[in-house]
């Protein structure tokens, strides 16, 4: 009996196709090229595996036995099932699959969101099935779920002082110092390092911000993590803080901000595409990457997200 499928049970089983569809031994000859006694001793090994007879052959010529019939059926649906079986396996060879969650810094400039979009779209292009999930959280938070593998990808401002993850430049964005309409420094022609030092100064507990920020004040009664928030504290008119050019551009074209010593005061934070170093990339992932720095490559054209 037939408990175990071997190799070479296969190879008996393409032998017995191959003569039930030409019609008997002798016939098949040509087609397998081999002689009719090979044939015989082949048909008759299968025949002791399977524990029955296959086939009639003599005087009254060749036919399948009802068992015979049976197997030829299902020798039929076995080699259909393994051609499918091959073909599946080499479409996966290069498909991609699995998913990807990547972090995001909030506020991000159109241009690096038009970025990344286009870099989704090049990665949609490959071969690939894969799940994406896009998390916007504040740096702190993205780097504490990189290192506990709630995200594959981040990209942000980041410190850089986690040994445990790899941090890849990415672009950078320009910070200024603004104040609102109804502060004293608003609308004043000029202003000097003195009078910002006696302002009120939003603060943001960005450990990694702070230390590359040219003007500090050591005033502050307004405390908040979100660019949003910062920007609320400014436009109150009672406090003067950074933030990303990019938000403050159409407040400023309102006439609500204004820009303090963009000159002395302004600084550019350099973003980062972030990653756990102890975790194997998924084959995605090394895509992705690969996808995200041809973009952004392209984009160090662009004195905006220039590295």
């Amino acid at each position: 009996m037939l408990s175990q499928l071997h190799d070479l049970d296969l190879q008996l089983l393409r032998i017995f196709i191959c003569v039930a569809e030409s019609g008997g031994f002798s016939a098949a000859q040509g087609e397998l090229g081999i002689g009719q006694s090979t044939i015989s001793t082949q048909m008759a090994k299968l025949e002791t595996r399977l524990g029955f007879r296959l086939c009639e052959r003599g005087k009254a010529g060749f036919r399948l036995t009802p068992k015979g019939e049976q197997v030829l059926a299902a020798t039929r649906r076995l080699f259909g099932a393994i051609e499918t079986f091959k073909g599946e396996a080499q479409g996966m060879a290069d498909l991609l699959l699995g998913e990807l969650r990547i972090g995001l810094s909030e506020s991000l400039d159109d241009q690096v969101l038009q970025r990344l979009g286009a870099a989704i779209g090049r990665f949609r292009q490959r071969n690939q099935a894969v799940q994406f999930e896009l998390i916007s959280a504040m740096p702190a938070e993205l780097e504490r779920r990189l290192l506990q593998d709630q995200l594959h990808l981040a990209i942000g401002y980041f410190s850089g002082s986690q040994a445990a993850l790899d941090y890849l430049p990415l672009f950078s964005e320009q910070q200024r110092l603004y104040c609102g309409v109804g502060h004293p420094l608003f609308g004043r022609g000029t202003a000097e390092l003195d009078d910002l030092a006696a302002c009120d100064r939003v603060h943001h507990p960005y450990r990694f911000g702070e230390s590359h920020e040219p003007f500090q004040s050591a005033s502050s009664s307004a405390r908040t993590e979100q660019v949003e928030g910062c920007l609320a504290f400014i436009l109150s008119g009672a406090h003067i803080g950074y933030l990303p050019e990019h938000i403050a551009a159409p407040w400023e074209a309102a006439g609500r901000l204004q820009a303090l010593l963009p000159e002395q005061t302004g600084f550019r934070v350099q973003f980062h595409l972030t990653r756990h170093r102890g975790r194997q990339p998924s084959e995605a992932q090394v895509a992705f990457v690969e996808d995200l720095i041809g973009v952004f490559g392209e984009a160090a054209l662009s004195p905006a997200l220039s590295p």
